[in-house]
């Protein structure tokens, strides 16, 4: 199987950025909700926003997938009016880049639920050092900052890590993905 990306992939990867570019800026609204309930149950949700680079990741399984869907989405809320501004293009960016990182270290041959979680705990870091960057988080006390944190990896672990795989798990039940990446190694061979 080659490894580079055609422009099939690309454009796959930007459609399945955009649409979750949609639910991005739909979830602010679900986010925002929670927000006054405290406790930092908001962070639960947090995770959403890395959703794309996994999934896109796992249907397409090539390098530079999860870097380039999270850039599109976040173009995608961006330009349909995220509150964030400017910064969700940068969080976009460190987010699929932290991704695509795990991707890299499994040699772009994992495709496991280990994997997505791990990618998805990398996408919070990078989240994280965006928003010590921006100073969200550098005046929480101690008990606060370790709340904020266990309930930013757990919504990132259970949305871009479980909900990712999952989706793509479906996906792939319904042989959506064999548009994209067939089935054998021959199928592969045929394309190219």
């Amino acid at each position: 199987m080659k490894k580079e990306l055609k422009l099939t992939d690309i454009l796959v990867t930007i459609v399945i950025a955009i649409a979750f570019g949609i639910v991005y800026i739909l979830w602010g609204t679900v986010y925002y909700a929670v927000q006054p309930l405290g406790l930092h149950l908001d962070q639960l949700l947090y995770g959403m926003w890395f959703i794309a680079g996994t999934v896109a990741y796992f249907i397409i399984r090539k390098p530079g997938v999860a870097l380039l869907a999270e850039i599109a989405a976040a173009s995608g809320e961006f330009l349909l009016g995220s509150p964030w501004g400017l910064t969700v293009l940068l969080s976009g960016v460190v987010q699929g880049l932290f991704a695509e990182l795990v991707f890299m270290a499994f040699r772009y041959k994992r495709f496991d639920l280990k994997v997505a979680a791990l990618a998805a705990s990398a996408s919070c870091v990078g989240s994280l050092l965006v928003d010590a960057l921006n100073g969200q988080i550098a005046e929480l006390a101690p008990w606060n900052l370790a709340l904020y944190l266990l309930a930013r990896f757990a919504g990132s672990i259970f949305f871009a890590g479980v909900l990712a795989y999952y989706l793509a798990e479906v996906l792939e039940d319904t042989g959506v993905t064999n548009l994209v990446r067939p089935l054998s190694t021959e199928d592969f061979t045929d394309m190219d």
